[in-house]
């Protein structure tokens, strides 16, 4: 499982001109489900997103979590980001997990980052073609994939 986790000011999503997930302050999370990919690893990421400590103190130090500052969540599915582009010029999408394994995970997911504690988490629309807004914070942006962690 990946996750690009963006820091925000605020964002939104939109399918056909309505406005289906919005927040205030927290963060924009794109989350791609792989083949292979299953709950613990949607756990281990939900956990991670919510504790990840990119949230400036007093001194511009990273120490506050999306829960310390009681952040909200924008979680947006996206394929793409099981890209391969290691050859040609267009990339492969073969490591995405199908639809119907990806969705029941995605939503997983937004589950377990609830129970983490985000006070606020909003949604895309699984499947759709979105239009993602968003005003960065920082900018700060951080790139997460479960097989990363699970290394030694």
């Amino acid at each position: 499982m990946r996750l690009v986790y963006q820091r925000v000011s605020s964002a939104s999503v939109v399918v056909d001109g309505r406005t289906v997930g919005e927040i205030g302050a927290g963060c924009l999370l794109l989350l791609g489900v792989q083949q292979g990919d299953t709950e613990a690893e949607a756990e281990l990421l939900a956990r991670k997103a919510a504790e990840l400590r990119v949230f400036s103190d007093e001194n511009g130090k990273f120490t506050y979590s999306l829960l310390d500052i009681d952040g909200e969540a924008l979680v947006v599915s996206n394929f793409t980001l099981a890209g391969n582009c290691r050859h040609g010029r267009r990339p492969e999408f073969i490591s995405a997990a199908r639809p119907e394994t990806a969705k029941p995970l995605y939503e997983y997911y937004v589950q377990k980052l609830k129970e983490a504690g985000v006070r606020k988490v909003a949604t895309g629309e699984f499947g759709a073609d979105m239009q993602v807004n968003l005003c960065g914070d920082g900018p700060v942006t951080i790139w997460i994939d479960t097989d990363e962690m699970k290394k030694k």
